[in-house]
Parts: C-alpha cells; sequence; structure tokens
C-alpha cells in the first residue's frame, strides 16, 4: 500500500510539478484508515522504519569529500555555524514556546540541515512517543512547504541583497532547506550559482552524521528510551551513510551505480513518508497547535538571516 502511495505521488510530482514527499505525505493521510488494518499495518511499519533508515544511510552515495572540500574555507565555515546556532535556536525557541525540547532540536536540525530527509533521521533517535511521531510528520509538511516557497522567493532576494553569483550560491544552499529546491534555486540564477548552491547544500547533508551521532548518545544516556535502544551506540544506518561516503570519495562507485543508489534513496524515503502518513490522522497534526508552525517559520528566517549577514561580513 505504501509503495502504490509513493508510486502515486512520483507520478503526480513527475507530471504536473510540486514537492514529491509533499504529495507522499497527504497521500497516505488519505489512507490513515487503513492504518488499524492487521493486513496493513505490519507493512506500514517495516515502511516507517527499516525503510527510513536504509533511505537515510543511501543519501551517502551523493557525496564526496571533494565536493565539500571544493566550496572553500568561508563558506563551510558560514554553513556549520549556520547549523549550530540554528539547532541552539531551535532549543530556545522550544522552551520560550513552552514545547518539549526534542521538538525545537527536531525541527531546528530538519530546517539546518537538509529538511524532511533530516526530520526522518533525527526522529529516529529521539525518545519514541505519539507526540514526537504527530511532530516529525508536522515538521515533514512544514519544511517541505517552505522550502518550495523559498525556491521561489531567495532568488528574487539575492538580487535584493546583492549578492555575487558566488555568494548567491553560498546563501542558496545554506538556507534552504532541501536538495531538489535548492538546485531549482541556483540554477535558475545561473549554472555556476546553481553548481556552488549544489556543493554548500551537501556539505549541509554531510553534518547529518555528527548531529544525529549526537543526538543518539545524549538521548541514549538519559531514561527516555530510543528505537535504538537495542542496537549499538552508533545506529547501523549511520554507519552505511558514511561507508557511502567514503566509498564515493575513493571512486569505488561509478556515476551510473551512483544514480540507481540515488534514485534507491529517494524510493525508500517517498515510501516512509507515504508509511509515516497512513499512520497519522490530519486531526492529530491539527492537534499539536500554532506553535509548531511559528517554530519552523522562526527557524528558517533566522538560518537565512544568519547567513546573509554572514556572507557580507565575510566580503
Amino acid at each position: 500500500m505504501a509503495i502504490v502511495i509513493a508510486i502515486s505521488a512520483t507520478f503526480i510530482s513527475a507530471s504536473y510539478g510540486g514537492p514529491q514527499l509533499l504529495y507522499a505525505l497527504f497521500f497516505g493521510l488519505a489512507f490513515h484508515f487503513l492504518s488499524d488494518e492487521p493486513n496493513c499495518r505490519p507493512g506500514i511499519d517495516f515502511c516507517s522504519k527499516i525503510l527510513l533508515r536504509t533511505g537515510v544511510a543511501l543519501l551517502g552515495v551523493r557525496i564526496t569529500f571533494g565536493q565539500i572540500a571544493s566550496v572553500g574555507v568561508t563558506p563551510l565555515v558560514i554553513v556549520v555555524c549556520g547549523l549550530l546556532v540554528t539547532l541552539g535556536f531551535g532549543y530556545l525557541l522550544a522552551k520560550w514556546l513552552k514545547r518539549p525540547a526534542t521538538e525545537g532540536l527536531l525541527s531546528g536540525g530538519a530546517v539546518a540541515i537538509c529538511g524532511a530527509s533530516a526530520a526522518l533521521a533525527i526522529a529516529a533517535v529521539l525518545p519514541q512517543n505519539k507526540e514526537n511521531e504527530k511532530f516529525t510528520l508536522l515538521t515533514v509538511v512544514g519544511v517541505t512547504t517552505l522550502s518550495t516557497l523559498a525556491m521561489i522567493v531567495y532568488p528574487l532576494l539575492v538580487k535584493l541583497f546583492g549578492l555575487d553569483p558566488t555568494e548567491s550560491g553560498v546563501f542558496l544552499g545554506g538556507t534552504i532547506h532541501d536538495v531538489a529546491q535548492v538546485v531549482g534555486a541556483g540554477y535558475i540564477i545561473s549554472n555556476h550559482t546553481g553548481d556552488v548552491a549544489t556543493f554548500v547544500k551537501l556539505t549541509r547533508v554531510a553534518c547529518l552524521v555528527p548531529v544525529v551521532l549526537g543526538l543518539s548518545i545524549v538521548f541514549k544516556s538519559r531514561d527516555g528510551k530510543t528505537e535504538l535502544d537495542a542496537a549499538p551506540l552508533v545506529p547501523f544506518f549511520l554507519i552505511g551513510f558514511v561507508g557511502l561516503v567514503i566509498a564515493n570519495s575513493m571512486g569505488f562507485i561509478s556515476h551510473d551505480v551512483g544514480g540507481w543508489i540515488s534514485n534507491a534513496s529517494r524510493a525508500c524515503l517517498v515510501t516512509a513518508i507515504s508509511a509515516l502518513g497512513v499512520k497519522t490522522s490530519f486531526q492529530s497534526l491539527v492537534s499539536l497547535g500554532w506553535r509548531p508552525v511559528i517554530m519552523l517559520v522562526m527557524e528558517t528566517v533566522w538560518i537565512a538571516a544568519f547567513v546573509v549577514i554572514a556572507l557580507m561580513l565575510a566580503r
């Protein structure tokens, strides 16, 4: 069922445009009535857990150390600092809005790293409960929607800020949440801007490993249970991610094979999102209230302001 929903979402996205993951999530929500069916439950659980981790692990094939190094030291420092301050801002914002700290870390990580993929990876190492599961889905919806809006608005902002093509690439790659929207926004401006934006974005994606590993260590040391309690301290999907980055950097993975693995990663993530949508009703998302939405919007504005100010100071 999750695969059928994923294929439908992919067809609509490819034929008429729009974010594939968002379609998958909304289509899944429409089939929530299947979540309690005994025949459907095992498949839904398998897709939302095993396929989710598999998809995150396979993301490593899209990155090489050479790509990360090619953007230079200054953009790398800006990206890493932006990631750290956004995570911290999310944590403090959650405290200010009287929400659980895990929600601030989850939303902040999704905004700071790579959108829906980061949200799913971070959620895997946080304490597992119904509230966190609902917030994860809301985060996926929010970052995907905001990323799509950013793809349209941010190319206009770089003109307003007077950024050159390279600075524009750093800004787009350092602020837009999802990889696809970064690529789209970058190449709207120029090929050079698109290349820089893509490399910068991949640097942010590479930061997924230390962030998720750090959160895994923090929550392993607490009383709250996570889905990884029976697993090693370093989750297997993170080991797979790092292994693929190393293999890709050393040239062990050909371009064609890398493309197949990247497509497989996307397929796993779309199917996992479909299954997560089936598991959650739209009413349960609405029940979270307005505060999580405010968190995502404020974190998005925060990282955009930080990166553009850092670029202007670095001139």
